[in-house]
C-alpha cells in the first residue's frame, strides 16, 4: 500500500498503541485520535477517560505522532447509550459495542477523521479486512488469534466502511502485540485490558441500572409455577444469569429437571406482561436450551443476504462457532435452525453469522425456540 494518511483511535490502550506503530513503521503518515464518548462521572474509578487520555497522549508522544481529543459523548447518548436503556427496559440484553462500533467508531470517528484529510482509519481491534477480487467486494475476517477475534463486534459494518477501515494486528497473536510493545519501550504496554461497557467500566451492573431504570418488584416463580422469591426489576436479569438471583440457598422438594434438588437455579423466562421471573435448577434444563432462533434487524456486509444453507454462528461473543442453517435470509431478518441446540439464547443479543473466517454480518435475536416443549 502506498503511503497514505491514517487516522488511528488511540484509545489508551496496548492494542491501538501497537496499530499505530505498525502503521508508521509501513511508512504511512499517521494521526492519533481519543474518541471521548461518555461524560457522566467519567474521571470516576469506574471509567476514568482522562487517564486514558493521558495514556494515549503519552504513547503519540513516544511514536512522534500528532493526537487530537474529540467529542462524541453527545452522539454517543443519542445513538448508543438511549437504544441500549430502551431495550433493557423493554426487558431485552442488548449488545452496546456492536452499536457503538456501527454508530461511532465506524461512524462519526471515520466521518471525522475523513474531514481531517484521511485516506484511511485504524482501530486496534483483532479482525482482518480482505478485497475479494472475484466479487469486488470486501470481506471482514476474523482475527488470526481465536482468543481474541472482534469479527462479532464488527459485523454491522458495511461495504463503503470497511474500504476505509485498516485492522494492523488483526495478523497477530495478543501475545506477539505485548511483546512488541515491550520491545517498543511504549508506556502502556504493561497495561491492563479493559473490559465490560465503558459507560459502566468494573462497577455492579445493577448499580449503574438503577440510576437510570425504576426497579419494578415482582415474583420469582419455578417451573411448577411457585412463588420462590421476589425480584427487584426485569430489567435487572438477564437469561442464563445465575448469580443476584435471591435464591441460592433454596431448595426444591425433589429432583428438578436438569438438575438435583441442590442444583444452582438460572434465569429462563421473563414475562414482561405478569411481572414475572422465571427461574430453573440445572445448567442443561430444557428451558435454557434452544434448538432455533429468528433474528431481525440484519446487517450484511456484502450489502445484501447470503443465500439459506449450512453456516456457523455465535449466539454471544467468545462462544464457539455453532453450525447451522440459515433459513429464509431476508434484507432484514433471518432464522437459524442449529445442529446443536444453544445454551441461554437471548432476545437482545446479536446473532453472527460466518462462512469459514469470514464473517457475513447477522441480526438482534428476537425469538428463541426451546429444544423440547416446555
Amino acid at each position: 500500500m502506498p503511503r497514505q494518511r491514517v487516522v488511528v483511535g488511540l484509545s489508551g490502550g496496548v492494542d491501538s498503541a501497537v496499530t499505530a506503530w505498525l502503521l508508521k513503521q509501513q511508512g504511512h503518515q499517521v494521526v492519533g485520535l481519543f474518541m471521548k464518548n461518555w461524560e457522566d462521572d467519567d474521571d470516576s474509578a469506574y471509567c476514568a477517560s482522562n487517564i486514558d487520555f493521558v495514556d494515549a497522549a503519552a504513547v503519540a508522544d513516544v511514536l512522534g505522532i500528532e493526537i487530537e481529543h474529540v467529542n462524541f459523548a453527545a452522539e454517543y447518548k443519542d445513538r448508543v447509550f438511549a437504544e441500549f436503556l430502551r431495550e433493557y427496559q423493554a426487558g431485552r440484553t442488548p449488545n452496546p459495542d456492536i452499536l457503538c462500533n456501527a454508530e461511532i467508531k465506524f461512524k462519526s470517528f471515520l466521518d471525522h477523521a475523513l474531514r481531517l484529510g484521511a485516506d484511511h482509519i485504524a482501530t486496534g481491534h483483532y479482525a482482518r479486512v480482505h478485497h475479494n477480487a472475484a466479487t469486488a467486494r470486501f470481506e471482514l475476517l476474523k482475527g488470526l488469534d481465536p482468543a481474541k477475534d472482534q469479527s462479532y463486534f464488527l459485523h454491522r459494518l458495511n461495504q463503503a466502511q470497511l474500504a476505509k477501515t485498516l485492522f494492523p494486528i488483526g495478523e497477530l497473536l495478543k501475545t506477539e502485540v505485548r511483546r512488541l510493545a515491550s520491545e517498543i519501550g511504549l508506556p502502556n504496554a504493561r497495561k491492563k485490558d479493559s473490559t465490560g461497557i465503558c459507560f459502566i467500566g468494573e462497577r455492579p451492573f445493577r448499580e449503574f441500572l438503577n440510576r437510570y431504570i425504576a426497579k419494578a418488584p415482582g415474583p420469582v416463580k419455578d417451573e411448577r409455577g411457585r412463588t420462590i422469591g421476589q425480584h427487584v426489576g426485569l430489567s435487572f436479569y438477564t437469561l442464563g444469569q445465575r448469580q443476584g438471583l435471591g435464591i441460592g440457598g433454596l431448595k426444591a422438594k425433589g429432583a428438578q429437571r436438569g438438575g438435583g434438588e441442590h442444583a444452582p437455579w438460572f434465569v429462563a423466562r421473563k414475562d414482561m406482561a405478569t411481572n414475572t421471573l422465571w427461574v430453573v435448577q440445572g445448567h442443561e434444563h430444557p428451558w435454557l436450551i434452544s434448538s432455533q432462533l429468528s433474528a431481525q434487524d440484519a446487517s450484511w456486509i456484502s450489502g445484501y443476504a447470503p443465500d439459506a444453507g449450512p453456516l456457523a454462528a455465535k449466539t454471544r461473543y467468545r462462544q464457539t462457532d455453532a453450525p447451522c442453517t440459515l433459513l429464509a435470509p431476508s434484507s432484514n431478518s433471518f432464522d437459524l435452525d442449529f445442529s446443536t441446540p444453544q445454551w441461554a439464547v437471548t432476545p437482545g443479543q446479536s446473532a453472527v453469522l460466518y462462512d469459514g473466517e469470514v464473517c457475513l454480518g447477522g441480526g438482534v435475536i428476537t425469538l428463541a425456540s426451546l429444544s423440547v416443549p416446555a
